[in-house]
């Protein structure tokens, strides 16, 4: 009869590990289609992605803890069964390790989008999923009972070692990741770098940013130069700006009549000229008695950098046109000499002797 139940043990327990991961099985696939509903019926892109890493690992931990159980009902030794609970754990931590390594891949996928991850993705997945297989054959290490003692002590030299040879390099890849996260520069801002070069960003690397200047060429910038120094943003917080165009008038000038006049030229440039902002209301400021003209500002608006200099351009060709037909005098520079009396006379005789 011992003989009757030892067979039939070696059936069950199969058996019974079967319909564990069956029931396991269908609890998981009712659990996962209603959770998948719940969040596709909200916003956040996040939702989703917890789901679709954990379910590979999910399955294998219902298989290999099936397997567990079956064990569990046979007649094996002590030892055999300390190593499948250590098998369990192994499997575990395996799995562990491929929900996490899933999630942060498709977190990436998910802003692929974003310049920086499109350009780093790369960099970015090889880190991160180094980080988390080197973390988790440790962990299976250690499960094994091998001292990971001195694998740590020769990473952590090896990792010193590293950081110090490569510094610059992180030191602009995080640099890459702070511009990025907190947005002091985007893709399209006008920018001028504290060397006095300006330009369009048009790509935000893991190492450098690259800045297009005006004249075409493109000038490089790594990301931690960037970070350290000072730099004009002109598309933040809005990409209007002002144009200020300095003009000077004659002292004998109505200074009504030219605030009047200056006003309808520049209301006009604002309305006709393309990148002028025409519900912008131009207004002008004296501000100085010059050697020759009494000097004012006027104040224009533009939708963005580059289009101050058609603006510019038109107003002052406009306005001096304007001037000449109301009679108002743009002076030249003069400069007046005062000579004692004796020397115009000296200057008269021998202008007259020469004559």
């Amino acid at each position: 009869m011992n003989l009757d139940l030892s067979r039939s043990i070696w059936l069950l327990a199969p058996a019974i590990g079967l319909i564990w991961i069956g029931v396991w099985w269908i609890v998981k696939g009712v659990a996962f289609r209603a959770l998948k509903r719940i969040a596709e019926r909200t916003r956040w892109k996040l939702d989703g992605l917890p789901l679709a890493s954990l379910e590979g690992p999910f399955q294998l931990l219902i298989l290999a803890s099936g397997l567990l159980l079956a064990s569990r009902f046979l007649p094996l030794s002590p030892a055999v069964d300390e190593a499948a609970a250590l098998g369990f754990k192994a499997i575990l931590i395996v799995a562990m390790i491929a929900f996490l390594n899933r999630f942060a891949v498709d977190f990436l996928s998910l802003y692929s989008g974003v310049e920086f991850v499109r350009t780093a993705g790369g960099v970015l997945r090889g880190l991160i999923r180094g980080f988390i297989i080197g973390i988790g054959a440790l962990i299976l290490l250690d499960t094994f009972g091998i001292s990971i003692t001195p694998i740590l002590a020769s990473l952590g030299i090896g990792s010193l070692a590293v950081a110090l040879a490569l510094q610059d390099t992180f030191a602009n890849f995080f640099s890459g990741l702070y511009i990025v996260a907190d947005h002091p520069i985007r893709i399209g801002d006008f920018v001028r770098l504290e060397g006095g070069q300006e330009g369009y960003v048009t790509q935000i690397g893991w190492r450098s940013t690259r800045i297009r200047m005006l004249p075409n060429s493109v000038v490089i910038v790594p990301n931690g130069k960037i970070i350290n120094s000072t730099l004009v943003n002109y598309d933040q917080p809005d990409k209007e700006m002002a144009v200020l165009v300095e003009v000077g008038v004659h002292y004998g000038s109505d200074l009504e009549q030219v605030e009047r006049v200056t006003v309808e030229v520049a209301r006009h440039i604002l309305k006709t000229v393309s990148g002028g902002v025409p519900s912008f209301e131009p207004f002008i400021r004296f501000h100085t008695f010059s050697e020759s003209s009494i000097d004012f500002t006027v104040i224009l608006r533009a939708r963005e950098f580059v289009d101050q200099y058609l603006v510019r351009h038109e107003f002052i060709k406009a306005l001096q046109k304007r001037y000449r037909q109301e009679g108002i005098v743009i002076p030249f520079p003069i400069r007046t000499l005062d000579l004692p009396r004796q020397l115009e006379k000296v200057l008269e005789r021998a202008s007259a002797s020469s004559t």
